[in-house]
């Protein structure tokens, strides 16, 4: 199902002791967006400080979620005015060590900057605090957010599937009575031709055996004709569409069987069809069961 959900949070140590600096203050957000398809898809996209959370986050989500295309973002960074924060000597003292030795081997590399060294300041400070905890509280709060989005989405579609039920169940009634008045039509057309063939148009009776054949081609016709059953499919179909519906959960994969099955008596009906009207309920019953197809994918 579609959906977004997003969470922040930030960190910082406050004030050192005896020192009225504060620490770079550090904020962490995560988002999760998610789009239609008939499976789960994750893409986790992170940053290297967090990368390690991977199979955590993988976790929580796939108890969570059974469909969708779900990206899952996280961004750190850190403030860029409480990042200037002043370096300290061990840190400077391994910095120079660095340039040195990165010097021996590439002569003609530039030499870090102040803005270069508070930088690595900054992000040395941030990349030392444990994120776990955060990103599971962030984890579990947007994807609160998403499950109240996606339930209230649920609710909207499964109006939507009851107004196309309700117009398919009227389809399917103007369909029923077509079937006996096209096989007496039909019947009365077969027994025309057979009295033109056999050059019976005078009022006289035809012979027995005649009769017989042109009431056997027209009961032919009417088995071929016939939709009753497909019409009877249909109906315990959208009884069972229905059914789920109300039930609620996940049904998502059910309803998209279901609906398969619906196309299926549809275009059958259209293949049977002997009539203009019989055409265009069928074409009608395919393009609301196609509309519905696009949104059952929307839930789990």
């Amino acid at each position: 199902m579609t959906g977004y959900a997003s969470a922040q949070c930030s960190s910082a140590s406050g004030a050192r002791e005896n020192d009225q600096k504060s620490e770079p203050v550090s904020r962490l957000g995560l988002e999760i967006r998610s789009v239609n398809s008939r499976f789960l898809d994750l893409t986790l996209r992170l940053p290297d400080e967090l990368r390690s959370f991977e199979p955590a986050l993988r976790e929580r989500l796939t108890a969570r979620l059974k469909r969708g295309k779900v990206e899952v973002r996280a961004n750190l960074e850190s403030d860029s005015q409480s990042s200037l924060v002043e370096p300290s000597p061990k840190l400077l003292q391994r910095l120079n060590s660095i340039q040195d030795n990165v010097k021996a081997w590439l002569p003609n590399a530039d030499v870090l900057s102040v803005a270069d060294i508070m930088r690595l300041s900054a992000s040395g400070s941030s990349s030392n605090k444990d994120w776990q905890p955060d990103v599971v509280a962030l984890t579990d709060q947007a994807l609160d957010a998403l499950m109240a989005a996606r339930a209230r989405e649920g609710a909207r579609l499964a109006t939507m599937l009851q107004d196309r039920i309700t117009q398919l169940r009227a389809l399917a009634a103007q369909a029923q009575p077509l079937i006996p008045q096209l096989v007496a039509q039909q019947r009365q057309r077969f027994m025309d031709r057979w009295k033109e063939a056999m050059g019976m148009t005078d009022g006289h009776t035809l012979p027995e055996s005649a009769q017989d054949r042109a009431l056997t081609e027209a009961t032919a016709f009417a088995i071929r004709i016939d939709v009753a059953e497909e019409l009877t499919r249909l109906a315990s179909h959208l009884d069972e569409l229905q059914r789920l519906i109300t039930k609620g959960g996940e049904i998502g994969k059910r309803l998209d069987f279901l609906i398969q099955e619906l196309h299926r008596e549809a275009n059958t009906m259209g293949s049977k069809s002997a009539a203009l009207e019989l055409t265009h309920i069928s074409v009608d019953m395919k393009v609301l069961i196609e509309q519905m197809r696009e949104q059952v994918q929307n839930i789990e």
